[in-house]
C-alpha cells in the first residue's frame, strides 16, 4: 500500500534521499543505504509522517522495530503514533528472558530475538523495518511475535524490492511501504 496522498514530487524527493551501494554486502548486491534519507531532516521527518498516515487506520498496540535501521524508523513511528516500542534485536543484544528464530538472508543466515515479556497475548503488533527485500528478517518477526501470543497488525517499510519476492512470505498482515523497486 502507498499512501493515497502521496504526490509524485514526494515520491521523488522521498527516492533522491536513498543511495545505491553497489557490490554491499557483497558482489552483485544492490544496497539501498536510507542513511542520506535519515541525515536529511526534512526527508526523514516526511518519510515518517508518510508511514504513520499509512498505518493511521490499523488497530496495533506496539511497534516493533528490527535492529539496526528498524529501531530508527519503528521508533519515531511509534512516537507520531502513540504506541509504545518493541525492540527484535540479533542474536545476544537482549539481557532479559527471550525468544530466538533462525532464518535465512538473501546472503548468509541471522538470529533475531526479542524479550519473552515484549508483548501480552493478544496485543496487536506493527513490524517496521527499513526495507522488505527477500522477507526473511520481516516473516522471523513476525514468527517471534506470534510466538508471544500476540498478533502480527501489518508491517512497514521504507522500502520494497517488489521483484525479490518478500510480500509473498507476509501472509499475516498488511503491507505498508513507500518507496518500491
Amino acid at each position: 500500500m502507498v499512501p493515497e496522498d502521496m504526490n509524485e514530487e514526494l515520491l521523488k524527493r522521498l527516492k533522491g534521499g536513498i543511495r545505491d551501494v553497489p557490490d554491499y554486502p557483497k558482489k552483485g548486491i544492490v544496497f539501498r543505504d536510507i542513511t542520506p534519507l535519515l541525515k536529511d531532516r526534512e526527508l526523514f521527518r516526511e518519510s515518517v509522517l508518510s508511514l504513520s498516515g499509512m498505518v493511521a487506520r490499523e488497530e496495533f498496540d506496539y511497534v516493533a522495530g528490527i535492529e539496526a535501521r528498524g529501531f530508527i524508523i519503528g521508533a519515531a513511528l511509534a512516537y507520531t503514533t502513540g504506541k509504545g516500542f518493541i525492540p527484535i534485536r540479533k542474536k545476544g543484544k537482549l539481557p532479559f528472558r527471550k525468544v530466538s528464530k533462525d532464518y535465512d538472508l538473501e546472503y548468509g543466515t541471522e538470529t533475531l530475538e526479542i524479550h519473552s515479556d515484549s508483548a501480552e497475548k493478544g496485543s496487536r503488533v506493527l513490524v517496521v523495518d527499513d526495507l522488505l527485500a527477500t522477507g526473511g528478517t520481516a516473516q522471523a518477526a513476525g514468527s517471534l511475535i506470534a510466538s508471544l501470543g500476540a498478533m502480527v497488525a501489518g508491517y512497514a517499510f521504507i522500502i520494497e524490492l517488489e521483484g525479490l519476492g518478500g510480500r509473498a512470505r507476509l501472509s499475516d498482515g498488511k503491507i505498508f511501504s513507500l518507496i518500491k523497486y
